[in-house]
């Protein structure tokens, strides 16, 4: 038995030589620990640099202004997606009435209505034969291209399904009511005054503050 066997061990267990084996080291767990220093550093470095960043550049615009991170103020746009301010008033607006239809007295009456609603009134006849007997919807709100963000979405409020064209070759500022087929009578006084009132409200200020942020 060499002198390296423990005593009492012999067999399987027996050890020859002179030397003892070297015993191998695991390397596993040292390895790890050295990655999870490396990541903690390269977090605590980008952490820190993101602070230099806020104190020389004021912090992000959002939060200075009082919106939160991922958020923008939402405001109201003007129904008729321009400025109130540009909207003129129904007394100086010239509307001139027009009858494509085959009932008589139909562009007077309507006329009539439109003058209680403070509209001025221009010329009340027939439609052109353009349009006379071809209109098939309520009617045609017509006027030059600056009307259609003018003139015209005041005019639709008292015949709101009424169709709005723009004539370039037309000058000056009236514009036409082309009674179609399909007409009745025009949009309620009350809902076209509730109409016309949220067409030249003010669209409201933008703020910080947007729901679901």
């Amino acid at each position: 038995m060499s002198m390296l066997t423990p005593p009492g061990l012999g067999g399987q267990y027996r050890i020859t030589g002179d030397k003892y084996p070297r015993m191998r080291r695991r390397r596993g767990g040292r390895l790890a620990v050295v990655a999870v220093a490396c990541v903690a550093a390269l977090g605590l470095t980008g952490w820190g640099t993101l602070q230099l960043i806020d104190v020389f550049t004021g912090g992000n615009e959002a939060s200075a202004a009082g919106t939160p991170e991922g958020c923008s103020p939402r405001a109201s746009a003007s129904p008729s997606g321009v400025a109130p301010a540009a909207l003129p008033a129904p007394g100086k607006i010239t509307v001139n009435v027009l009858n494509a239809t085959t009932r008589a007295g139909l562009a007077k009456k309507t006329a009539d209505e439109l003058k209680k609603r403070g509209f001025r009134i221009g010329t009340v006849g027939n439609a052109s034969k353009q349009y006379d007997k071809k209109v098939k919807g309520t009617g045609i709100l017509l006027g030059p291209t600056p009307a259609l963000k003018t003139s015209l979405p005041v005019l639709g409020t008292q015949l709101t399904t009424a169709e709005r064209r723009a004539d370039a070759a037309r000058k000056g500022a009236d514009v036409d009511l082309i009674i179609g087929n399909a007409f009745k009578t025009l949009t309620p006084k009350a809902d076209a005054s509730k109409a016309l009132t949220k067409l030249k409200a003010p669209a409201p200020t933008p703020t910080a503050s947007n729901k679901g942020c």
